[in-house]
């Protein structure tokens, strides 16, 4: 696959044009209903597509099925994002109006992390081929830990991450609006915000490590690694806002990302042997998120939500 260096520009344009649009549109503080959620979710799902039109008009069907695969992958895997993200809000207490500004700055520290880490992937595969196969293994085996732990609750109190940001960096536990460092007694310190902030940005991290070598379990064209994670993850402030709320419901979810991981981790330990087609490969993904959500909302059809009985 040969790539202008033109078309990696327009791709950075785009990005950078929407995420100015996103701004400009969030630039006073609010809460964030469904249904702005949802028109959000709609636009970014929209572009996502669209690129993925543009893939199969200019490299072809194959291509833009490595793309689409990827994209499901990536997306399905940022929901995993949300349930952390609503954790951590829920912890510090953030208010629902400022909770955009934080994921605006997640998503941007995402896409540099998420950049640096499809790099140094790419330059791996160059070098040294069989490290898809680590990959691969890394990847069930990531998957079988989150199967068989999906119901452990993370402890703030006694994160590592969280206990060293508050021994370097003086600290108050009032939030002041949307401000990330205030004065206090003569000195700076940092607000709740910021402490929330540090902990998105370490948790892109974290999911990083799991989600770029899954999908060089799809495609190993860093245009449509990065393209594919980019459009994905665009979309996660928004996919947050309209999932947050119903978190209790998915009982199953965190089951069936798990079983994705180990699906596209098995689909590289097997590239010798078999070749698992894309379109395969992405009805698989497919199916294994169907059954997920349907089941969770299956099990959970009478669980209260807002006061209600559904």
């Amino acid at each position: 696959m040969t790539v202008p260096i033109w078309a990696w520009a327009a791709v950075l344009g785009v990005i950078l044009l929407m995420l100015a649009v996103d701004l400009f549109a969030h630039r006073k503080a609010h809460v964030v209903g469904v249904r702005e959620a949802l028109t959000w979710s709609a636009v970014w799902v929209a572009l996502g597509v669209a690129f993925g039109a543009v893939v199969w008009w200019v490299w072809g069907a194959e291509l833009a099925g490595q793309y689409f695969a990827g994209y499901v992958i990536e997306k399905s895997l940022a929901v995993d994002n949300v349930f952390v993200f609503a954790i951590i809000f829920g912890y510090f207490a953030v208010p629902r109006e400022h909770q955009h500004r934080i994921l605006f700055y997640g998503v941007i520290g995402a896409l540099v992390f998420r950049a640096v880490f499809i790099a140094a992937g790419s330059a791996l595969l160059a070098s040294f081929a069989w490290i898809l196969y680590v990959f691969g293994a890394f990847l069930v085996l990531t998957g079988i830990r989150m199967a068989l732990h999906r119901s452990e609750t993370v402890d703030y109190d006694r994160n590592v991450v969280l206990r060293v940001f508050r021994r370097l960096v003086p600290s108050t536990d009032v939030h002041h609006g949307k401000k990330f460092l205030v004065r206090e007694a003569g000195r700076w310190v940092a607000t709740p915000l910021l402490a929330v902030l540090v902990l998105i940005e370490v948790t892109d991290v974290v999911f990083a490590v799991d989600s770029i070598p899954a999908i060089f379990a799809v495609t190993q064209e860093p245009f449509l690694v990065f393209t594919s994670n980019a459009f994905a993850i665009l979309g996660l402030r928004a996919l947050y806002f309209l999932l947050a709320d119903l978190m209790h419901r998915f009982v199953y979810l965190k089951l069936g990302l798990a079983l994705v991981l180990v699906w596209v981790g098995v689909k590289m330990l097997l590239l010798e042997i078999w070749k698992i087609p894309t379109a395969l490969s992405l009805g698989v993904v497919g199916l294994i998120l169907a059954t997920a959500v349907a089941a969770s909302l299956l099990k959970t059809r009478n669980v209260p939500v807002e006061g209600k009985t559904r």
